[in-house]
């Protein structure tokens, strides 16, 4: 004699079917806002560089103040920058996290149905 009844059997197998698409939804969802996110990530992070090289040749024709302002800005940049690439490996953290969550709810499901 089984542990569960036919009808439990159901109920916990289709609790796992319902568990396996609900992650896999959210991990697409977040697999498609980190590919947007890395892609615009990688479109926009030579700005810096580029900014960098206009502020290094411009930056003779400047008085110190004006330079020194750049230079803050420029270091701001660099911030933000870095801010948005911790945001990119953290997407992808999550990702990650997500399907590992969702491979192992659905073998708790079957461990627990089968055991």
């Amino acid at each position: 004699m089984g542990l569960f009844n036919i009808h439990e059997k159901k109920v916990i197998n289709e609790l796992c079917r319902k568990s396996e698409a609900i992650g896999k939804d959210v991990s697409k969802e977040i697999d498609e806002l980190f590919d947007d996110l890395k892609t615009d990530y990688d479109e926009n992070k030579i700005v810096i560089r580029e900014f960098n090289d206009f502020v290094n040749e411009i930056e003779k024709k400047l008085s110190p103040q004006d330079v020194e302002k750049l230079h803050s800005f420029s270091t701001r940049l660099n911030k933000v920058k870095r801010c948005a690439k911790k945001g990119v490996e953290a997407v992808r953290e999550i990702a990650r996290e997500q399907k590992k969550a969702t491979k192992e709810t659905v073998r708790e499901h079957q461990e627990y149905l089968y055991t």
